[in-house]
């Protein structure tokens, strides 16, 4: 099974799951991206999103029962694209944010690399 190298890119990651949060890291490594910082808490997350260099975000949607809202604001303010992973559907996303990608956790490393492809590719909004 072998998995597309991208040419490369950095990856600002929020998930509140340890386990979940080293996997993705470790699938983002392996399809030539780098882990420019990594959260697992919302005031956290927030202090990044403003200070981090990055090209693209994946956001799980519920951070230890806080809403990614927030964080989502600041990066959409700062024009990078971001995509949301979550168990619970596009229904749970945050409403305003209902036209973002979206990753249905658990994902296979294909998935992530072909939406982190589209997300780079699309126009910020």
């Amino acid at each position: 099974m072998g998995t597309e190298r991208t040419s490369g890119g950095s990856v600002f990651l929020v998930e509140d799951e340890v386990m979940i949060r080293m996997m993705v890291a470790d699938m983002l490594e392996e399809l030539g991206y780098s882990i420019a910082a990594e959260s697992g808490e919302i005031g956290d997350a927030l202090k990044l999103a403003q200070s981090v260099e990055f090209d693209l975000a994946i956001l799980d949607v519920n951070v230890n029962g806080k809403v990614i809202s927030p964080v989502a604001d600041l990066i959409a303010a700062r024009n990078r694209p971001f995509i949301f992973a979550t168990g619970y559907g596009s229904s749970g996303l945050p409403a305003e944010y209902r036209d973002r990608p979206a990753l249905q956790k658990p994902f296979q490393i294909e998935t992530l690399g072909r939406a982190v492809d589209q997300a780079l590719k699309r126009p910020a909004a």
